[in-house]
């Protein structure tokens, strides 16, 4: 809606995981020296945790596209499973059959692989994301497959990323052996103030135009502050203030423009909710640096833009969300159904409407957020389409068809 405007080849603070757009801070580089250094000393298993939006998903996307000869990956992304189900998941994305296959026998089809790849010279590396989700249970079934060796190597890494919150599982007595097991380990914290007007400008750059808006003294240090330091956050809030200045007709973004917008769009209630709202919100990371969706009907519809606007705009917006929101309670509920009351369904219709599931949140996610820019621009673009046109002397207005001609060949 505005790259042209600010002479830009693509929009530079979209919430996907784009690998080219990773800002090499000092906490993003130390990450993904380690986790090389992991592959390549195949170490046994690999953690790497941060606070959802922190670029998690965008480190290990740019691990993969990296040149990683010799290496087959298995990458688990959906985490709300069953025992069966995550080896199932981990067979197929190496590329074996699991139709019609017991936990068993594809345990046994696992280990004869990971021995066919280690005699091929190849190391077998099993990602998974959104570790937090996994249980005491199914993260004592992830080590096992760890046993998976020969005399002298390992025959499959694992790499675990996920929020905190799995660093404070993996603390339980009865994962002490995996703890022990996590030879390498990095943590993603926020980027600090500095690091925030970089990763800014770092992101316009690589959109095309570094000098595309020029901002004024406070304003990125007040980003900083209210988006502590997290990308996904910054990504959001640039995005509303590009919007901002395109539907002012501005080239400048000042301190009190970024307060203004914060306001309007209530931020700090919709992404730091107090202890009330927090304990209401499910979030999923993917996305951070990029990706993952933040869904609850609270934070998408009732936290929305109150103190300003135009009423009737927003109110639009939240019917749409409160629509979208009851799809999604349906779809919830349905698929709770088919894993609770239907025991014998196939496994593979849950996992296909799980995932289903998970875009159609991220596509809510994405539409709830037009819809909040829309309700953001749509006043100003209002009030600016009825001003009245002033008259002008017989004399201006030749100067003004002399202007316009001149222009436009007329």
């Amino acid at each position: 809606m505005y790259s042209q405007y600010f002479g830009l080849r693509e929009k530079p603070f979209e919430l996907l995981p784009n690998p080219g757009f990773l800002y090499p801070s000092k906490v993003h580089r130390k990450a993904l020296a380690y986790l090389e250094y992991g592959l390549r000393e195949r170490s046994g298993f690999i953690l790497l945790t941060g606070e959802v939006g922190s670029g998690k998903t965008t480190i290990i996307r740019n691990l993969l596209k990296r040149d990683l000869r010799k290496t087959v990956l298995s990458k688990v992304f959906n985490t709300r499973v069953d025992s069966r189900q995550l080896i199932a998941m981990i067979n197929d994305d190496f590329g074996l059959e699991v139709d019609g296959r017991d936990k068993v026998t594809m345990l046994r089809e696992l280990n004869e692989f990971l021995i066919d790849q280690f005699a091929a010279g190849n190391k077998a590396v099993l990602i998974i994301d959104e570790a937090q989700n996994l249980t005491s249970e199914l993260l004592e079934e992830v080590r096992m497959l760890s046993n998976l060796e020969t005399d002298n190597a390992k025959l499959l890494q694992i790499i675990l990323v996920g929020q905190p919150e799995l660093k404070q599982t993996l603390s339980s007595p009865s994962l002490r052996q995996l703890r022990q097991r996590i030879l390498v380990q990095t943590h993603l914290a926020p980027l600090t103030e500095d690091e925030v007007a970089e990763y800014v400008l770092y992101r316009l750059e690589r959109a095309g135009n570094r000098s595309a808006v020029q901002w004024g003294e406070g304003a990125l240090q007040e980003v900083h502050a209210t988006s502590q330091g997290i990308p996904r956050l910054i990504n959001i809030l640039c995005d509303y203030l590009l919007l901002d200045a395109f539907s002012d007709e501005r080239m400048s973004i000042g301190l009190e423009n970024v307060r203004s917008v914060v306001d309007e769009i209530d931020f700090r209630q919709l992404y730091f909710p107090g202890p009330e709202e927090d304990r209401a919100v499910v979030s999923a990371d993917g996305a951070g640096q990029g990706g993952g969706v933040s869904n609850p009907e609270r934070t998408l519809s009732e936290n929305w833009n109150s103190n300003g606007g135009d009423k009737t705009a927003n109110g639009r917006s939240r019917e749409v969300v409160h629509r979208m929101m009851k799809m999604l309670r349906d779809m919830q509920q349905r698929l709770d159904a088919l894993e609770t009351n239907t025991p014998h369904v196939d496994e593979g219709d849950i996992l296909e409407m799980s995932e289903r599931l998970q875009k159609l949140e991220q596509y809510c996610e994405e539409s709830a957020m037009q819809l909040g820019r829309l309700s953001l621009a749509l006043p100003r673009l209002e009030a600016r389409m009825s001003e009245k046109v002033p008259v002008l002397p017989e004399k201006e207005k030749v100067e003004q068809r002399g202007w316009f001609r001149k222009m436009w060949g007329a």
